[in-house]
């Protein structure tokens, strides 16, 4: 195929679509749209879709929905009973939908508006109206409104089907007349009707007092023969009430033996259907406990199954727990083993590293110390060598002044330090709390403890030899002075003394004797 046809065949195809797109219609269920063209017969479409062709055919409309009219009379119309009257009513038409209704409509209502239709049907249904209101009178008007409305419908039904029309319903609204004759009615009736009231009141009131008269004599007849009938009704009570109590005595022995059969029977009944129900709900029972056993038997089963689907998935989530743990535990052992090593070389290092300093600090200390010694020794030996040329300066002094002391001096120097050495002969003393002294009386009073007092003079005679022996003075000899006076007074008189010394020496213990010398210029 040429280019060019194909281009004709897709020009062809979209001239098709435009025009089927512009000639798109779609009715809706109120409207009908009449598609007229070539054809003889236009094509009616009612809530649906259809196409029109373009210059070719034609789209009308026809209203198709329900549409109110307001029917008057417009002024006083009379009615069969000639008297004027002026109706207001309302009628409900529409368009019939069949191809009869729809032919007709479209010619008479084709393109019209609502308006315009309610127009054109006012005044054919305002005539119908009219014709109706003359073959009724005005009392059947009032009293049966619906019938005057029927026979308007069906009256203008007529000349509608003529139109296409279809009339749904025709009500009155308003009905007046032209004397005030409908009021007068009412009124008419209203004084009939309370005529009618009186004069029936009047009839019910005699009637009354009639059948009230007739009621009393009725009344008194009735009771008179009443009471008549009441005694011999009650003879003919006793004695039928013995007669009843005879029969009745009769059938309630019958009754009770009938009772006693009919209970015994019941009991039979009773007792075999309870038995027929123990056993079947024994055997129910029965059954039921196998249902149950059954049942149980299928939880246990079950139950067990669970179980043991429950401790074998448990044991493989264990066994692989485990096995993770004991991965997790190596590889974490691992870990710790490769930290440990590491913490423990860094640890060698840092004690390696450590130590050398450590010893490169002794080794200066120890060398600061072998200095500091040094010269500490080197002072000291200058402080001794130097205190040991003072001491022996000192010495020498000393020596030269004891060479210059004569016994004098020497007596003073004695009596100066004799209170030490009576104190130092009596220390041992303080030590003593207690004495037991087992003796037969040596002291020097012929008592046991004139040995204890003598223990101090004892000790001071020989502290006097011992320092006799090392220094060749005699103590003894430089407190008696080679004197007679001294050894009567015990006073020793020195040349050179400018001052006369009391010279008390007494022992620290308590028990200790105290001697006291009396040294006078």
């Amino acid at each position: 195929m040429e280019l060019y046809q194909i281009i004709i065949i897709a020009a062809i195809i979209v001239a098709l679509g435009l025009i089927a797109a512009a000639g798109y219609v779609k009715a809706p269920p109120d409207i009908a749209y009449i598609i007229s063209g070539p054809k003889k017969k236009p094509k009616v479409l009612i809530g649906r879709a259809g196409i029109k062709i373009p210059f070719l055919e034609r789209k009308d409309t026809l209203v198709l929905k329900q549409i109110s009219i307001d029917i008057k009379t417009n002024g006083y119309v009379p009615t069969l009973d000639f008297i004027g009257v002026d109706i207001d009513a309302v009628a409900k038409v529409r368009v019939k939908t069949d191809d009869e209704g729809i032919q007709l409509a479209m010619k008479n209502f084709l393109n019209m508006k609502e308006e315009m239709i309610i127009t054109a049907l006012t005044d054919s249904l305002q005539g119908n109206m009219r014709e109706i209101i003359g073959t009724v009178r005005l009392k059947e008007l009032n009293t049966d409104r619906k019938k005057f409305g029927d026979e308007v419908q069906e009256k203008a039904q007529k000349d509608m089907n003529a139109l296409g029309i279809e009339i749904i319903s025709c009500n009155i609204q308003r009905i007046e007349d032209e004397k005030g004759l409908i009021l007068a009615l009412g009124q008419d009736n209203m004084s009939q009707i309370q005529k009618d009231a009186s004069i029936a009141k009047a009839l019910a009131e005699r009637d009354v007092a009639i059948a009230e008269a007739e009621a009393a004599r009725a009344a008194n007849e009735a009771k008179v023969q009443s009471d008549m009938q009441i005694s011999s009704r009650q003879n003919e009570l006793i004695i039928r009430r013995a007669e009843l109590k005879k029969e009745s005595d009769v059938k309630q022995a019958e009754a009770d033996a009938a009772y006693r059969i009919q209970e015994q029977e019941q009991q039979k009944a009773v007792q075999a259907a309870t038995i027929n129900a123990q056993i079947i709900r024994a055997e129910r029972e029965a059954e039921l406990k196998l249902k149950e056993v059954e049942v149980k038997q299928q939880q246990l089963d079950a139950d067990i199954r669970k179980v043991a689907d429950a401790n074998k998935y448990r044991a493989e989530k264990d066994a692989e727990a485990e096995l993770i743990t004991r991965q997790r535990t190596a590889e974490a052992e691992k870990y710790e083993q490769e930290q440990k090593a590491a913490a423990q070389k860094a640890l060698a290092d840092a004690n390696k590293y450590s130590a050398e300093k450590e010893a490169e600090g002794i080794r200066a200390k120890l060398e600061a110390e072998a200095a500091g010694i040094a010269a500490k020794g080197r002072a000291e030996a200058q402080a001794i060598e130097a205190k040991g040329r003072a001491e022996a300066e000192a010495m020498d002094k000393k020596a030269e002044a004891y060479k210059k002391y004569n016994n004098v001096a020497l007596a003073e120097m004695y009596i100066k330090i004799l209170p030490d050495l009576v104190a130092a002969a009596a220390k041992p003393m303080e030590s003593i709390d207690n004495i037991n002294i087992y003796s037969a009386g040596n002291g020097a009073d012929g008592s046991p403890t004139g040995s204890v007092t003598a223990i101090t003079p004892a000790v001071l005679k020989q502290t006097f030899d011992i320092i006799k022996n090392v220094t060749g003075v005699d103590p003894s000899e430089i407190m008696k002075a080679e004197t007679l006076e001294a050894k009567v007074t015990k006073n020793v008189n020195f040349t050179g003394l400018e001052n006369v010394t009391d010279v008390h020496v007494e022992a620290p213990a308590d028990n200790a004797q105290t001697t006291t010398e009396n040294v006078t210029e």
